[in-house]
């Protein structure tokens, strides 16, 4: 019942991948831009990038040899609205 959203939480449970999601709050970015702004490995960044994509937190593209990414707004918009279903009374 609740699989996709504890997915979702664990995706927001770590430093790194808050701070990307910080990152992308306010435009798309490329792989390349981030690897600069969070002087972590390629692999790490790939890492975080698969577990925020599969969570629905992030979407991608890819354009040549770069992914491009940026918050997935209906994701995060399910979280906070599953988040004040459970939370408040109504």
């Amino acid at each position: 019942m609740f699989q996709d959203k504890i997915k979702k939480f664990k995706a927001l449970s770590d430093e790194n991948r808050l701070t990307i999601l910080h990152s992308l709050k306010n435009s798309e970015k490329c792989a390349c831009k981030l690897l600069d702004e969070l002087n972590i490995s390629q692999s790490t960044l790939s890492h975080h990038m698969k577990i925020l994509c599969d969570a629905g937190l992030v979407i991608f593209r890819k354009e040549g040899k770069w992914m491009h990414y940026r918050i997935n707004e209906d994701g995060v918009k399910n979280i906070i609205d599953f988040l004040g279903n459970i939370c408040f009374f109504k």
